[in-house]
């Protein structure tokens, strides 16, 4: 299982807060080991029967935590990030939005040099249908039958959509990533797709980009080299983006000549990448590539 593993044990930072409070309640419904949550100043309480600690470090100790989700106001999530970092956790998903693109990057940074793997900001998270596991804010409903089918997304509500409509089908979910839209992530599209596709349990990957950076581009080279291994079918949203204008992403800007879905689209199906025309598409292309 790529980044979560039924020995994932989570800590919610923020979790007194109200999107805190009511994603880790969500998470527990699915299934997934919430065993902490930490408020500064907040220790000793409980949220829906988990205790509260003042710090990271007191939650890892007392409950052998491995993973954090972050919800966290932005002018505090990094230095949260950086206090689970610091703390021992293997992965830390970022939920936050808004958070400084500059602060981001050293932070990010300074989890890779301690060998911690960070999804987001700005990020649904990630899910694990076989082993009922979620870290982040995927809708439950949608993650219900599992599967052999890896979603790697930049786009959190598609993520969903996507996912809908290929439970609809007939296929199951081993693994959704969304990545988060900022234009710094910790593990982006191009790194969550190599990590899906080592994984045996993986027959094909939904790659989901948008308008913005060159993930995709670096994704469809890569695939073109046979570096994947695995049938992709992918989906660019923002093929309407006008060029130079942000869009709703930080991350979704289009300048330059590059980062407009058409490029993306271009390099995709140069590489041998079947693109749907709509969400409603990608199962019908998912058959046809396995």
């Amino acid at each position: 299982m790529t980044l979560i593993n039924p020995n994932t044990k989570v800590v919610v930072q923020g979790a007194t807060g109200r999107e805190g409070s009511f994603h880790l309640q969500r998470m527990l419904e699915y299934g997934t080991k919430v065993v902490a949550g930490v408020t500064p100043g907040k220790g000793g309480v409980t949220v829906h029967g988990v205790p509260v600690y003042d710090t990271v470090e007191e939650a890892v100790r007392k409950h052998g935590v491995n993973a954090t989700a972050i919800f966290v106001p932005a002018k505090f999530a990094v230095d949260a990030l950086l206090e689970a970092v610091d703390a021992g956790v293997e992965l830390a998903v970022v939920i936050t939005e808004h958070i400084p693109v500059h602060d981001m990057l050293r932070a990010v940074n300074y989890a890779k040099s301690r060998g911690v793997t960070v999804i987001g900001p700005n990020c649904p998270g990630v899910v694990a249908p076989p082993i009922r596991t979620k870290i982040g804010i995927m809708p439950n409903s949608v993650y219900q039958t599992p599967g052999r089918i890896a979603v790697v997304s930049r786009s959190g509500t598609l993520t969903y959509e996507i996912s809908f409509q290929l439970v609809k089908r007939g296929f199951g979910i081993n693994v959704a990533i969304g990545v988060g839209g900022d234009p710094v992530v910790g593990l982006d599209l191009m790194e969550a797709t190599l990590r899906v596709a080592q994984d045996p349990d993986v027959d094909a990957i939904v790659v989901i980009g948008e308008v913005g950076g060159d993930a995709e581009e670096r994704l469809a080279k890569l695939y073109a080299e046979g570096a994947i291994g695995k049938p992709i079918v992918a989906y660019v949203a923002g093929r309407t983006a006008p060029p130079g204008k942000r869009m709703g992403h930080a991350g979704a800007i289009v300048m330059l000549g590059s980062g407009d879905a058409g490029g993306k689209i271009r390099a995709f199906r140069e590489a041998g990448v079947p693109v749907a025309e709509t969400p409603f598409e990608v199962p019908k292309l998912l058959a046809e590539v396995l």
